[in-house]
């Protein structure tokens, strides 16, 4: 039974220091853990943003956009069977509630953003806005 508990470092080193950082300030409940990984890449004509959503549907994600800020939101409920067995957990450590990050699309088509959700992974297109070029005129002399 005591081999399932997961194992903790207690002799910290120069680099566990950051690592650890987060966990000994906060402390263990994980309450101020990270909402959820996202990795974002450059594609040339658009960034490519996916988050890691695993044990997620598709319908308890959302995505708002309001000026120039994309919110991502999941909801993660407790279901009734988790609740009736919540005494018998020797240990537990999959959270529940809302997870949100926000990310700052200056500079991106927020009219050709697209999203699918596949395996865990939301992945969005971000096109890039193109740039305004002004018209050159020619002025005519009177």
């Amino acid at each position: 039974m005591f081999g399932m508990l997961p194992f903790e470092r207690t002799n910290d080193n120069f680099f566990d220091t950051f690592d650890n950082f987060q966990r000994k300030f906060f402390g263990e409940s994980g309450a101020n853990m990270p909402a959820f990984r996202t990795d974002i890449r450059d594609a040339g004509e658009h960034f490519i943003l996916e988050c890691e959503l695993p044990g997620f549907r598709k319908e308890d994600i959302r995505l708002d956009l309001k000026d120039g800020i994309l919110t991502i939101a999941a909801q993660r409920s407790e279901s009734e069977e988790d609740k009736a067995q919540k005494g018998q957990y020797i240990r537990r450590e999959r959270r529940y509630g809302t997870f949100s990050r926000s990310f700052d699309v200056t500079g991106i088509d927020e009219s050709g953003i697209t999203a699918a959700y596949k395996d865990g992974i939301l992945e969005l297109r971000l096109p890039k806005a193109r740039p305004v070029v002004p018209e050159a005129k020619r002025i005519a002399i009177d």
